[in-house]
């Protein structure tokens, strides 16, 4: 099994720099809640990194351009939090779920309880 992590952002140089110049602007209107708690402004969160290091669970990140690419035929509302088990996409974690987490420790935490 592999967790599959889409964040709600496009990939490229051009769209990162929107998406630190929202978060540093206006945080509060941030489409992508799991950026907001696996990333502060300009690096990974110390927090999130040690959980993602020490797991022993294969993990995946995607933009959602990205994802797309790969998975054409998925319709989902990002940011999700999947898992791919024999060719097999299922939802872990939905974007309504992801934007009521507020910690990156509530977070880890739900997803050590549930896997």
């Amino acid at each position: 099994m592999t967790l599959l992590f889409i964040y709600n952002a496009n990939s490229g140089a051009l769209n990162t720099l929107f998406d630190v110049g929202h978060k540093l602007f206006s945080a509060s209107t941030y489409p992508c809640s799991l950026c907001d708690l696996t990333y502060d402004t300009f690096k990974e969160n110390k927090t999130w990194r040690a959980f993602r290091e020490e797991s022993s669970i294969p993990m995946a990140f995607y933009h959602k351009d990205e994802f797309e690419e790969k998975f054409p035929k998925e319709n989902l509302n990002y940011p999700s939090i999947l898992t791919l088990e024999n060719d097999k996409l299922t939802i872990l974690l939905n974007h309504s779920t992801l934007n009521n987490i507020s910690t990156v420790e509530e977070l880890v935490t739900l997803l050590k309880t549930t896997l």
